[in-house]
């Protein structure tokens, strides 16, 4: 089979290599589309622990296919069957997994991130994601693509769920890329009566407005004035940084509503990760400041969910197409930013 392997830090490599096996408690799965991440780029550009020449990766943990093959034990899984893939396990036995929430786990694994992904035309998944339910039947509507865009929806809904967005909340999004139009359109539909986002890049801010005509677009230069002018000078209810950036955490304290909810969902790099915030605004203003990372297998079902019902659509976010072959394209772009998500996808 075709597979893309991470041997290094910009040294991802197309080679043939041999269709991988399973065994009786596993599944075989014919991959149909794998979307692009933030977490692939930066795997990509600075390397990954444990992934090196002599032990190269594939990477891919936003996919979606068809069942190929089903070890002699596993149940509730057939041939034939389209199904995505929620990528994080755990080991099943600590409080963390205990409680659902196995993408906690002190030892958890992912596909493409600590064992082999799906930028490949198949993949085995493992029987701790078999067991625990990672595999899920897709409805008839749901399209290969929008069901890889639900890994990245079930971890913004995840941030979602900590900071409890309310019917006629005001809510500010920092950060315009296809996560922070992921938030956009879960605060809209919990009823936000104001969604506004900010980007550095106009551009992108102009392709949020063309998804949703509600969404309030604000510069960066006058972010500060407008939404004080915009809410009377109280704030908004919640901010979420849908970015990697230490100024955006801090202008999130500074914009907040008293009894403001605020998400850092964006990861700092490791050279910015320590940041000064005044955690006087974070006492007098009583805020409740929350972080998320992943998402649970429940979430990951519950926004699939969203997406068979047609109560929200991800169709618009995906900006690229590119076949396996050509994975390098879908790299570019998503380097630089360009567009929103992009799918490789497999014939």
């Amino acid at each position: 089979m075709l597979a893309a392997l991470l041997y290094d830090r910009n040294d991802l490599r197309l080679e043939e290599v041999g269709t991988p096996g399973i065994r009786e408690d596993e599944v075989l799965l014919k991959v149909k589309s794998a979307a692009i991440c933030g977490t692939d780029v930066r795997m990509f550009k600075n390397g990954y622990k444990g992934i090196t020449p002599q032990t190269p990766r594939v990477l891919g943990h936003e996919l979606s296919g068809v069942i190929a093959a089903v070890g002699s034990r596993v149940k509730g899984c057939k041939e034939g069957m389209r199904v995505a893939v929620a990528p994080n396990m755990g080991c099943g036995v600590c409080n963390a997994c205990v409680r659902g929430d196995s993408h906690l786990c002190k030892t958890y694994k992912a596909l493409g991130i600590n064992v082999d992904g799906g930028f490949a035309e198949y993949v085995a998944i493992p029987s701790e994601a078999v067991r625990s339910g990672n595999v899920i039947e897709l409805a008839e509507n749901v399209s290969f693509d929008e069901a890889a865009l639900n890994e990245a929806l079930s971890c913004v809904y995840n941030g979602f769920q900590r900071c409890a967005v309310r019917p006629g909340n005001r809510v500010l999004i920092i950060g315009a890329g296809p996560i922070g139009i992921m938030h956009a359109k879960l605060a809209k539909m919990a009823g936000a009566s104001r969604v506004y986002i900010n980007d550095l890049s106009e551009e992108r801010m102009d392709v949020c407005g063309e998804i949703d005509g509600s969404f309030v677009t604000v510069k960066s230069e006058v972010l500060d004035e407008f939404i004080m002018d915009d809410t009377g000078g109280e704030g908004v209810d919640v901010c979420i940084t849908a970015c990697p950036a230490p100024a955006a955490q801090r202008k999130a304290l500074e914009l907040a509503a008293i009894n403001g909810r605020i998400n850092f969902f964006g990861g700092l790099p490791a050279d910015r990760q320590d940041v000064s915030l005044n955690t006087n605004l974070i006492h007098y203003k009583q805020l409740i400041v929350t972080g998320s990372t992943r998402a649970n297998v429940l979430q990951f079902r519950e926004t699939l969910e969203f997406i068979a019902s047609g109560i929200l659509d991800v169709k618009k976010l995906v900006t690229g197409r590119f076949p396996l072959k050509d994975i390098m394209k879908g790299f570019e772009l998503a380097s630089e930013a360009a567009g929103l998500k992009n799918v490789i996808y497999m014939d």
